[in-house]
């Protein structure tokens, strides 16, 4: 076992993801980063590549090309996780598209297995890989299972209402998670970040016809979007051993999001 801590990080490629890659890389964590690498038919805007996902790699961090969709590839992530390091003391679900411009009865069927499969289903996925793993961990064992949520996970928005629908899952499966854990060391919880500075924000200001995603900063009382180091502190904070006390609840990184 090495002394390092060791995490795998879902949606690494770019965004909040890839922040995270960094963040947790720098303080000194190995880091095992998954992202698809391509597109999806299903979503109408460019993904992550594989070339952005191995520019992150270094002594301690490997890319895990894969769809978290597929349980077979958390379980070999969490495997090589384990077989190289002998620990597992973080999961961060950072993996999510988002879809709609539409209202919630006109969303397709593709739409929202897709929005489902990524967003919610691939946490499910993620959970069942590394919670196993986390727990196999001699006690007095600590470890924590972070969700990247939304601030979509506590409000309805405008024709996006599949997606408002996904992210308030993601909170359940959170505080679900939570609580089947309880007295274990292990702990669940959720990061909802506002609008911050991603691709996927890009994406989103599309949906709504907006030329500028800084446009969106409006509904943010620090009326500015958010950096994406800004929400990943947050969540480096939930992955140390100082954020024992939070658990199966939500860190509201999203600069006073006002829906």
């Amino acid at each position: 076992m090495t002394g390092r801590p060791t995490a795998v990080v879902t949606g690494a490629a770019r965004g909040i993801g890839a922040a995270v890659v960094r963040r947790l890389s720098d303080v000194g964590w190995n880091v095992f980063a998954v992202d698809l690498c391509e597109d999806d038919p299903a979503v109408p805007y460019p993904l992550g590549t594989v070339d952005q996902l191995r520019s992150l790699e270094s002594g301690i961090v490997t890319a895990v090309p894969g769809d978290v969709r597929e349980p077979g590839v958390l379980d070999a992530a969490v495997e090589q996780a384990l077989h190289r390091h002998g620990r597992l003391d973080a999961a961060v679900g950072a993996a999510a598209v988002v879809l709609g411009g539409q209202p919630l009865w006109e969303t397709t069927d593709q739409q929202w297995n897709a929005l489902f499969g990524t967003d919610v289903v691939g946490l499910l996925n993620l959970a069942r890989a590394a919670v196993p793993a986390m727990l196999g961990a001699p006690e007095p064992r600590r470890g924590r299972f972070v969700a990247l949520a939304s601030a979509a996970e506590h409000t309805g928005l405008w024709h996006l209402g599949a997606y408002c629908a996904a992210k308030h899952a993601v909170l359940g499966l959170v505080r679900g998670l939570a609580a089947d854990l309880q007295g274990t060391g292990i702990g669940a919880v959720a990061v909802s970040p506002g609008s911050t500075r991603t691709d996927m924000l890009r994406a989103t200001a599309a949906l709504y016809g907006l030329s500028n995603m800084d446009d969106l900063a409006r509904h943010q009382l620090v009326n500015r979007l958010l950096e994406p180091e800004e929400v990943v502190a947050a969540v480096a904070w939930a992955c140390s051993p100082e954020a024992s006390a939070i658990n199966g609840t939500v860190l509201h990184a999203d600069g006073g999001f006002m829906g």
